[in-house]
């Protein structure tokens, strides 16, 4: 049936589902964002535990306990003591395993957001799917509705005896055929709206009553140049920052390791020191204090086999960011490339091809009406504007689902 580029561009209805609204549901409801968001709060609680000082222990001793009694021919004194052994960082581990434990959190956190855009990306995919599904099905249904003129007209030459009744026959074939692949394209818009509520976190049977709103042609500025769109995913693209942090984090862990060299000095306090008298009978015991440090010497184990693979774990890092870096620039400049390629076949079909296919179905159907040109002629020239349609509706998605890879590459929301 007729087909008119009116039947590709409809947004859908005011208050449906914009982009926006999938793209915030698939960031709260995602269950498996959900479950990376956790790390967060757990990096926390390692800055936490990496701060806290060690506990000091308490050590109570009872000395020189006779077996029996000291006498004035075995004489002796019984001691007892109460001592407090508190370790002490002298050269800063504990700052440094705090900084340790930010930089792993910051890493952390970038990773997250890298989640969320590759989340997104998929989002994006099944978004494109379900406005690819519903053109379908206004397709299919502006062909239908056009079949109402279309056989009206093969009626009235069939009633005049100036066409075959044959041709009634191949238009209502046709008819039938078309509401056929109307049902499927039908069955495929419900289920490409369904897979769209799993990624935004709502039951599937939902989006048999949800209703889309967006379009799939471009109607946002140019973005900015290939060069610029480089320079923005090198900056903020997650996966980028999160590897530079990775080496922020090695290098901290590095400085952990060095001072690791160098253990705890333990400093000790005996508070209360009784000495009972048991050399002379009848004199009191007397009481005092006493003070030590006693420190590990590193004179085999300084933590030479950590730190090396510290720093070895900060070069393998950053080699890390620098192959990064270079798939980074490979995949913006060939979104960008797309990006510009599909836009200008959704051109040339705009401003050449879909005006010389109507044209030509026009003439076609002007000459069917008068008598000069058979049915099968003016179906022919139906079929091959109905194709040209098709074509530019694939071309349109290929080009909006350019725009949003192109976001999905940059890291960062350049065009709708």
């Amino acid at each position: 049936g007729p087909l008119e580029l009116s039947a590709i561009e409809d947004e859908g209805p005011e208050g449906g589902l914009t982009l926006e609204q999938a793209m915030g549901g698939v960031i709260r409801s995602n269950p498996e964002l959900a479950v990376k968001f956790q790390e967060i709060p757990k990096a926390q609680a390692d800055i936490l535990t990496a701060g806290l000082w060690g506990n000091p222990l308490v050590f109570a001793s009872a000395g020189n306990v006779p077996y029996g009694k000291y006498s004035p021919q075995r004489p002796g004194s019984n001691t007892y003591g109460v001592t407090i052994v508190q370790p002490f960082d002298v050269n800063g581990k504990l700052r440094a395993r705090t900084r340790l434990a930010e930089t792993a959190r910051n890493v952390l956190q970038a990773q997250y957001q890298d989640a969320v855009r590759l989340e997104l990306e998929k989002l994006h995919l099944a978004w494109i799917d379900a406005l690819n599904a519903r053109t379908s099905v206004q397709y299919l249904k502006t062909s239908l509705d056009g079949y109402g003129a279309l056989l009206k007209t093969i009626q009235e030459r069939v009633t005049k005896k100036v066409a075959p009744e044959s041709d009634l026959d191949t238009a209502v074939i046709q008819q039938e055929t078309a509401i056929v692949a109307y049902e499927e394209a039908v069955t495929r818009y419900r289920q490409a709206k369904r897979n769209l509520m799993v990624l935004i976190g709502v039951p599937a049977a939902q989006g048999d009553g949800l209703d889309l709103q967006g379009t799939i042609r471009d109607l946002a500025p140019s973005p900015p140049t290939p060069e610029e769109l480089v320079r923005i995913a090198l900056c903020q693209r997650p996966d980028i920052i999160a590897n530079r942090l990775g080496v922020r984090s090695a290098l901290a862990n590095v400085d952990v390791q060095r001072r690791e060299r160098f253990p705890d000095v333990f400093a000790l306090y005996t508070p209360y020191d009784f000495n009972a008298n048991n050399d002379t009978p009848g004199a009191n015991g007397a009481t005092s204090w006493s003070a030590g440090v006693f420190a590990t010497v590193p004179l085999f184990n300084r933590n030479q086999g950590n730190l090396r693979r510290a720093e070895r774990n900060v070069h393998q890092t950053q080699l890390e960011v620098s192959g990064l870096e270079r798939q980074v620039v490979a995949e913006v400049e060939g979104a960008a490339l797309e990006y510009d390629s599909s836009r200008a076949a959704v051109a040339r079909f705009e401003r050449t091809i879909l005006p010389r296919a109507k044209h030509l179905r026009d003439d076609k159907f002007r000459l069917y009406s008068s008598g000069e040109e058979g049915l099968v002629t003016y179906l022919n020239a139906q079929r091959d504007y109905n194709e040209a349609i098709r074509q530019y509706r694939d071309t349109l998605i290929r080009h909006r689902r350019s725009m949003l890879g192109l976001n999905t590459a940059v890291g960062q929301r350049i065009l709708p």
